[in-house]
């Protein structure tokens, strides 16, 4: 078979059991580069151990797990082959939260009122990049102070406290144009995920921020700083989406809270 027709057959596998598109096409991307560095070698097991073994070299471990997820769906459900391929070992690193007053620097720096409110909304409800972008205006209920996130990761929806000191602006923004898409791009539809990255990154510049940030950055340090008040890690759990608590349990160990507040036994010399 075709190396075009395989990849016809793993999108259908893929798209009726209603996986994202943005899954889809990751998928797609990563058999399709093990199929083109693999040339006329043969489909099994070996060749895939082959492929991992020099892939590892040049690409996190995390890119690689995922390669191997694709890979092995597309051998089971395509090729009709089960393989085992064991999962690289992660590289246990933790990203670097901003602190709150780097984050308001970045906030009070940004003038234009749109990308202002895109920096407040993504901290301030701990929103995935995609998530922004789909946001409607009927998503938006104040007068419940709830926002309703739909179809997130894993297809499902659920709300977010608007927080308090943003509502009223945003209610004010809402106003502004008859679009139902909170953000538009000035071209029509949606912002795009570059859009974004280029607004934080933008802003954070200006405050002359040191660290690398990126917009899912906003979003670990949303679940960190709740921690650190004492918020409740079921809560963060629901709040950020996460349909496993192991998943919301990084925050306690990128949370530096309970390090701080340790008395040194050298003060007490």
């Amino acid at each position: 078979m075709q190396k075009e027709d395989l990849l016809s057959r793993l999108r259908q596998e893929l798209e009726i059991r209603n996986f994202s598109q943005k899954t889809v096409k990751s998928y797609l991307n990563a058999v399709a580069h093990f199929l083109n560095q693999i040339g006329e070698e043969t489909l099994d097991e070996n060749t895939v151990k082959d492929y991992v073994q020099k892939e590892i070299k040049i690409k996190n471990p995390s890119s690689v797990s995922h390669d191997i997820f694709a890979i092995s769906f597309f051998f089971d459900r395509v090729l009709k082959h089960k393989i085992y391929i064991p999962k690289p070992k992660r590289n246990k690193t933790l990203p670097e939260i901003l602190a709150p007053e780097e984050m308001r620097k970045i906030i009070d720096v940004t003038n234009n009122i749109k990308h202002k409110l895109i920096l407040r909304i993504l901290y301030g409800c701990g929103l995935r990049v995609s998530e922004l972008i789909s946001l409607r205006k009927d998503d938006l209920n104040f007068q419940e102070g709830l926002l309703h996130v739909r179809l997130a990761k894993g297809k499902k929806d659920r709300f977010v406290k608007i927080p308090e000191s943003v509502k009223e602006e945003l209610r004010s923004y809402c106003n502004l144009s008859g679009e139902n898409i909170l953000f538009p791009s000035s071209h029509g539809g949606k912002l795009t995920t570059a859009t974004i990255q280029a607004i934080v990154g933008n802003s954070s510049k200006r405050a002359g921020i040191k660290k690398r940030v990126y917009p899912h950055l906003l979003r670990h340090s949303f679940a960190t700083h709740l921690l650190e008040q004492g918020t409740d890690l079921r809560i963060i759990q629901k709040l950020l989406g996460h349909s496993d608590i192991k998943t919301t349990q990084i925050y306690t160990q990128i949370s530096q809270a309970s390090i701080k507040n340790i008395k040194s036994p050298l003060d007490n010399l």
